[in-house]
């Protein structure tokens, strides 16, 4: 897909795992960061999803001061969905930095302004990586010991709600493993994946995210 805005490219573990929920649920979505730099998913699974500052739109945006109360209208036509603003908002509406005069289509990937937000439009149809686009490189080589480790490592936050990363008791129980042999795995996919020295939870989230940016745990 086009770039994410740069603000977007750097999640944590837990926003990481919301946004290939939101992949794998298959419904088009906006993804942006609200005033507190908290992430932002908003599934499409309606026909119209209007977006302003009123507490009645469906996407609301309260804080943008340059928002209008109902500022512009998502709507699903003819298989497509476009963005339409014909005069609703006081400041007007942008894809990719053009303002919209009417109704515009938009593509996957397009950057929608209004105020001082930035959505981006996700259609989850065909290939779709919001998630693997935040760090270039490809992934370190593994062995498959240590591969199956990141793997059960990882595999929590594909397989349902939960949003951390498994617990080493945990790989080591699905793995039939000892305790003291995951550790010593972990300790050297943290260099692998170029993880800094922090707080041992952190380092953990950290790999998970880098191990899914990179591509060495497939979505």
């Amino acid at each position: 897909m086009k770039q994410l805005p740069p603000d977007l490219r750097f999640v944590s573990a837990t926003e990481l795992a919301a946004r290939l929920g939101a992949e794998r649920r298959g419904t088009p979505f906006l993804l942006y960061l609200d005033h507190e730099r908290r992430q932002r998913i908003v599934d499409l699974d309606s026909g119209v999803v209007s977006i302003g500052r009123d507490p009645a739109n469906v996407v609301q945006l309260d804080w943008d001061t340059e928002v209008s109360r109902v500022h512009a209208v998502l709507e699903h036509v003819g298989g497509a969905w476009t963005l339409v603003d014909d005069g609703l908002s006081r400041n007007g509406s942008f894809v990719n930095g053009r303002r919209v005069h009417g109704r515009r289509r938009l593509d996957h990937g397009d950057s929608v302004t209004v105020g001082k937000t930035l959505l981006v439009f996700v259609a989850t149809e065909g290939e779709v990586r919001t998630t693997t686009t935040t760090t270039s490189g490809s992934p370190p080589e593994l062995s498959p010991a240590q591969q199956r480790v990141l793997d059960a490592l990882c595999r929590p936050m594909l397989d349902g709600p939960v949003q951390v990363p498994a617990a080493n008791r945990e790989i080591a129980a699905e793995l039939f493993l000892s305790v003291e042999t995951v550790k010593s795995h972990m300790q050297a996919l943290f260099p692998l994946f170029g993880i800094p020295d922090m707080p041992q939870n952190r380092k953990r989230a950290e790999l998970v995210k880098r191990a899914f940016e990179r591509g060495a745990v497939s979505a």
